[in-house]
């Protein structure tokens, strides 16, 4: 299949497009500037102009190809909620490009949207009465899609989607405790988070583009339950900085905007998807990867 994929360059994206070439498809990343388009050239794929706002450029690019992948975002989170607006007029503008078609549409989203607690389900659908969050536009026009007869797939990602090059709340959270001088966890630390590795989710991608009939909801977590004081051991012997715990109400001090995050209980299951793909997980794990993925 010829794919046409938006961030292709990003960190997930990239690994993305290894995996689609390397199983004999053909790529056509979407790029918003002349680095993006050296850095898809380089990698084997084709390039097509354009960025997540110029929706006709999205359109004519969903066209030109016979699947879709949509694994880009802005994130800017000082405007995060217009981001997320921007998303959905990206997904639109891509879907309706595809209507009366049967060609594959996979759109990402994220295991962690909504969920405290409760085990993320791939059933779970959340809708802006149940969960006021400017990102369940994703999932909210995935499913409208669906409604109109497109081939959709949402694909979420794991709150820590890992590897070499990873620029997302592992990162941060080591920025965080250089800053400090101590890596912190909240209470007695024994709050989870799910996680994947980039290579294990652009495995399902594919799977999902070649064989998901489409209205599915699939999760790229490779563990469940990862605890948070585990990851918190992971950067202090990284850094060799000691590991302490904080209270709560000092989360926000010691983690900024990640304190949330931080004290958070986010468990996810991938039972559903691996039984319906046959997926398997088989890279390393999170806290093997911080200690060997160049993390520090």
């Amino acid at each position: 299949m010829r794919v046409f994929m938006t961030g292709a360059t990003g960190f997930v994206g990239s690994a993305v497009v290894q995996e689609l070439l390397a199983s004999r498809h053909q790529v056509l990343g979407l790029a918003r500037n002349d680095n993006a388009a050296d850095a898809l050239r380089a990698a084997g794929a084709e390039v097509h102009p354009g960025d997540l706002e110029d929706v006709g450029s999205l359109a004519s690019g969903a066209k030109a190809a016979d699947a879709v992948i949509h694994a880009g975002f802005i994130h800017d989170f000082t405007r995060f909620a217009e981001c997320c607006a921007i998303e959905g007029r990206a997904l639109a503008a891509m879907g309706a490009a595809l209507a009366g078609t049967d060609k594959p549409f996979v759109i990402t989203s994220g295991a962690a949207l909504g969920v405290n607690g409760d085990v993320a389900l791939e059933s779970y659908v959340p809708s802006p009465a149940t969960l006021p969050h400017p990102r369940v536009i994703t999932e909210t026009t995935a499913a409208r899609l669906v409604a109109e007869g497109g081939k959709v797939s949402v694909l979420r990602l794991a709150i820590s989607t890992h590897g070499a090059g990873d620029h997302g709340f592992v990162p941060m959270l080591i920025a965080q405790a250089r800053k400090t001088g101590v890596s912190a966890y909240v209470g007695d630390g024994s709050n989870v988070w799910h996680a994947v590795h980039r290579k294990d989710a652009a495995r399902l991608y594919r799977m999902v583009l070649e064989d998901g009939p489409g209205g599915e909801r699939y999760h790229a977590v490779g563990e469940q339950r990862v605890p948070f004081r585990a990851i918190a051991q992971a950067i202090g012997a990284g850094l060799g900085l000691p590991v302490v715990s904080v209270a709560p109400g000092e989360a926000a001090a010691q983690f900024g905007f990640l304190g949330s995050f931080a004290a958070t209980n986010l468990p996810a299951s991938n039972d559903w998807t691996r039984a319906a793909t046959g997926w398997e997980p088989r890279e390393a794990g999170l806290l093997d990867d911080i200690a060997t993925a160049g993390y520090f």
